[in-house]
């Protein structure tokens, strides 16, 4: 008996394209390890490229990638590069030499008031450093106190069941009956 047909699905991840072959969309998203629903936003759709859904079919659940833009074949780790475009060269007009001169004319904004509310955040945050520390020191200062009532318990206890073997042991030799 054959399993549920497999459906091949398509979507973009950063610089990758990905396919995976999942049994409805839901499983698509798992695969892919998202709860977004990315067909709902267009971003994922069925494929209809026969090799990428040849390949996904042979991997199924499986997301297989390749570099946005190329031809490759999807594979599990590709080893190509997407292909970035060359930036665009900076076109100089005259309206952007003015308004560049323009700004360039205008004084440095006052820093001021940005570095007192960054030295205030710093002085925050040190002190809860501080607090911090200071909550692991009394936390270390319980636990040895706890480690000691511990280990004095332990000595006290053997004390007191010693003395109870030695009574009984006394009551016994002495004619007594538990």
């Amino acid at each position: 008996m054959a399993g549920p047909k497999l459906k091949v699905f398509r979507a973009q991840f950063g610089f990758y394209d990905t396919v995976v072959a999942a049994r409805s969309q839901a499983a698509a998203l798992k695969a892919w390890g998202t709860r977004q629903n990315l067909f709902a936003s267009g971003d994922a759709k069925l494929s209809k490229d026969e090799a990428a859904v040849a390949a996904a079919l042979q991997n199924p659940e499986t997301p297989l990638r390749r570099a946005v833009g190329s031809n490759d074949p999807f594979q599990l780790e590709p080893t190509s590069l997407p292909k970035i475009p060359d930036a665009p060269k900076a076109v100089t007009t005259k309206r952007a030499a003015k308004t560049t001169s323009a700004s360039s004319k205008r004084p440095p904004a006052d820093r001021s008031a940005l570095d007192a509310a960054e030295a205030a955040l710093r002085r925050f945050d040190d002190d809860r450093k501080r607090e911090e520390a200071d909550f692991r020191r009394r936390q270390d200062e319980l636990d040895d106190a706890k480690a000691a009532a511990q280990e004095a318990y332990v000595a006290g206890r053997k004390v007191a069941t010693a003395a109870i073997v030695k009574t009984r042991d006394a009551f016994r030799s002495a004619g007594g009956e538990d």
